[in-house]
């Protein structure tokens, strides 16, 4: 049976913490408390929560709880159902399943577990008894959605894909050769031998049949890889119809493009539409090596939704289709905007005109007359309600991230929060009033955070080189006394098009540091979303620019205080943090006493041709290596790439990354490492044969982390 009863919530394995550090006598993994800090250890100790889902009647809540074993290299997974009328823990499992979700009309629970190493779908009641075996699929299932009417079941299953890499020979079964045909061969942290397709299958409450591939066929992938789930399909509130969303490209063709559509599918005559393009579309010519922001593909009509369009979501009433909509093609940090489609008309409007930054999750209210979404601004996540003629309200104002799970109500929804200093817990929005209000509904971590002492975390604008103002956030070490000066670190966020706000999460965990007596900052610099499009676009074909002034500008202008050792100064930043450390070692003039790079881009020329997603490269590089522009003269991104700054490297500098990034290829961090070590830098490469663009593994994120501070502190205390 894939689930255990246990009878109290004191007993999910809520990490009690061990007494002592690793010792060189037992070699045994500890955590320690006692420093009061968080140090790796304690970072990785914490409880995390996912997998929220609300019953069909508003009435209950399940979600999941994740403790950590780093010792084991595993994890103990537990599921939790509320009564929210009460916040009363009705049932508590211990769980190895995924995907939980209310089925049957909420008198059971759904989720995914292996059988025989397979995948499928499993119900149980909602006290974890009676666990049944829903699905036999051959290929398993990796995700689902029961139909509104609970008679059907949408899921996504493998299939194979030859459309780069071809077919194996038939009697070379044991050959590990792949022939390659086309581009997108890799994506991510894996060969494309395989994609997503949506299924949907009859379900009589004990089993599947008459399963029918919606893209029978097509070698196109849905959900869209490699961040793509179940959210990118939906179901018409009548069952009848699915909404789902596509690329509906391979090879090359889909390596420049970002152009996915919604596309309805009917049960009944299994016939597909699209609502994003008008019949017989054709798509213009394209230039492969270069941005598509000049071509013209985007000169066309705003209506053809030429950018990424996904994410649908029927309104209650049945006559509207919402989805997330980017009208740019070949740009994916463009602002994803709602779009209303009224399936009746035929026609497609935007309502959030007014937010200048994305629409992240979003989710309609039970009127049909508005929604509810999440989105940044100003370095934080907060909850908006947008009427469809365009009205915006803001419901939260909190320093925190605030991310929106589910509506309950018109003036109600479950919302997840956390801060740099909080892990994730969910509340409940109450919006009916003049002020709304956050009622707590989870504590996962009260024992542990109290063992734990926070610096404060304060706001600051810097004046950039340009006159403009930059946000940023400064973390400061627990204790703190303005009267002494501490080493600071300066954040570089990756992306580029993202953006800071204050979550728990890997290296933007700035209390890591903080706790080890370091004053952070992290500078919103030029490219950050959730200060107007104009500042994310900055950074597009200006990667060597005032982007990387603002990084100066920022430790210039702490460089001020009188708490700040501005001789005590590092540098840190991720993906294109970690190309902004490399660029920086050969243009900080001083500045900074030790760097650190993970998964950094090191010699751009080099990225173009490695990378997989092409048109992530041409919108921001403007165009490939071996092109030039008008004038004949080639892209400062490639001229001015960190590789051909080595020369002036004078900096200890450490370089992280891992062998299975096929976003950013680990030869790009051995490369800078050789070069620092062959000019006699102080050097250090932390590499990971197992990881991707990030460190996930339990022992190998805490390698990760113990590293890094040690770093920090050999050279800045």
């Amino acid at each position: 049976m894939p689930t255990k009863t246990i009878l109290t919530i004191a007993m999910l394995a809520l990490a009690t913490p061990l007494a002592a550090h690793p010792s060189a006598k037992d070699n045994t993994y500890r955590v320690d408390y006692s420093s009061g800090t968080v140090t790796p250890e304690v970072y990785m100790d914490i409880n995390k929560l996912y997998g929220c889902n609300i019953s069909p009647d508003g009435k209950m809540m399940l979600y999941n709880t994740k403790h950590t074993d780093v010792a084991s290299q595993s994890s103990t997974n537990s599921l939790i159902i509320v009564d929210l009328s009460t916040n009363a823990t009705l049932h508590a499992h211990y769980f190895e399943g995924y995907s939980a979700s209310f089925a049957d009309g909420g008198k059971r629970i759904a989720y995914i577990a292996a059988t025989d190493g397979v995948p499928q779908l499993w119900t149980m009641n909602i006290d974890g008894t009676d666990a049944r075996q829903i699905s036999d699929y051959p290929d398993g299932i990796s995700d689902y959605k029961f139909s509104p009417d609970g008679k059907r079941l949408l899921f996504i299953s493998y299939i194979p894909s030859t459309s780069s890499i071809a077919a194996k020979e038939p009697d070379l079964p044991d050959a590990e050769g792949m022939v390659i045909n086309d581009l997108m061969y890799r994506h991510w942290d894996h060969y494309s031998k395989s994609i997503p397709h949506p299924f949907i299958a009859d379900y009589d409450g004990t089993s599947l049949s008459a399963a029918v591939d919606i893209l029978e066929g097509e070698q196109y992938e849905c959900p869209m890889l490699p961040f793509g789930g179940i959210e990118q399909l939906a179901w018409s509130h009548d069952s009848k119809q699915v909404a789902y969303t596509c690329r509906k490209k391979t090879g090359k063709d889909y390596a420049v493009s970002t152009d996915s559509d919604i596309y309805l599918y009917d049960i009944a005559t299994k016939t597909t539409r699209n609502l994003c393009k008008p019949d017989g579309f054709k798509e213009p010519a394209v230039d492969y090596a270069r941005s598509m922001r000049d071509q013209q593909i985007n000169a066309l009509n705003g209506d053809m939704n030429v950018g990424y369009d996904q994410n649908p979501a029927f309104s209650p009433d049945g006559r509207y289709l919402a989805w997330l909509s980017m009208a740019k093609a070949g740009c994916e940090s463009d602002i994803a905007r709602l779009c209303i489609y009224d399936i009746r008309q035929g026609t497609k409007r935007y309502i959030t005109p007014a937010f200048d930054s994305n629409v992240d999750g979003y989710a309609w209210l039970p009127d049909s007359k508005a929604l509810i979404f999440d989105g940044v601004w100003h370095g934080v996540r907060n909850i908006y309600r947008v009427a469809l003629d365009g009205k915006l309200e803001q419901l939260t104002d909190d320093k925190a991230e605030i991310s929106l799970i589910a509506p309950l109500s018109a003036k109600s929804a479950i919302v997840a929060r956390q801060s740099f200093t909080t892990p994730t817990d969910y509340y409940r929005l109450d919006f009916n009033k003049k002020q709304p209000v956050m009622t707590r509904l989870t504590d996962a971590n009260h024992d542990l955070l109290r063992k734990i002492t926070f610096g404060d975390v304060k706001e600051r604008w810097v004046t950039t080189v340009d006159g403009k103002q930059m946000h940023e956030w400064v973390i400061l070490p627990p204790n703190f006394n303005p009267s002494k000066r501490y080493p600071v670190i300066v954040y570089c966020c990756g992306g580029p098009q993202v953006s800071i706000t204050p979550r728990w999460t890997n290296l933007s965990n700035f209390a890591i540091f903080a706790s080890q007596g370091y004053i952070v900052i992290a500078p919103s610099r030029r490219g950050m979303q959730g200060f107007g499009h104009e500042w994310t676009e900055a950074i597009s074909g200006d990667y060597t620019g005032l982007c990387m002034k603002d990084y100066l500008a920022a430790a210039d202008d702490i460089a001020k205080e009188p708490y700040a050792d501005a001789d005590h100064m590092g540098a840190i930043g991720s993906s294109f943090g970690g190309y902004s450390i490399y660029w920086l070692a050969g243009n900080h003039e001083k500045r900074f006493k030790c760097f650190v790079s993970h998964a950094g881009i090191f010699n751009t020329e080099q990225q173009y041709m490695e990378t997989e997603e092409m048109f992530f490269a041409n919108w921001d590089y403007a165009r490939a290596p071996w092109t030039r522009r008008a004038d004949g003269s080639r892209e400062e991104v490639y001229t001015k790439s960190p590789h051909t700054f080595v020369d002036r490297w004078d900096t200890p500098i450490l370089c992280t990354h891992g062998k299975l990034d096929y976003r950013v290829l680990h030869t790009q961090g051995e490369s800078a490492y050789s070069a620092a070590k062959l000019r006699g830098i102080d050097a250090q490469l932390l590499l990971f044969p197992d990881e991707n663009h990030w460190v996930l593994k339990p022992q190998n994120h805490v390698l990760w982390l113990r590293t890094i501070q040690r770093w920090f502190d050999k050279y800045l205390k």
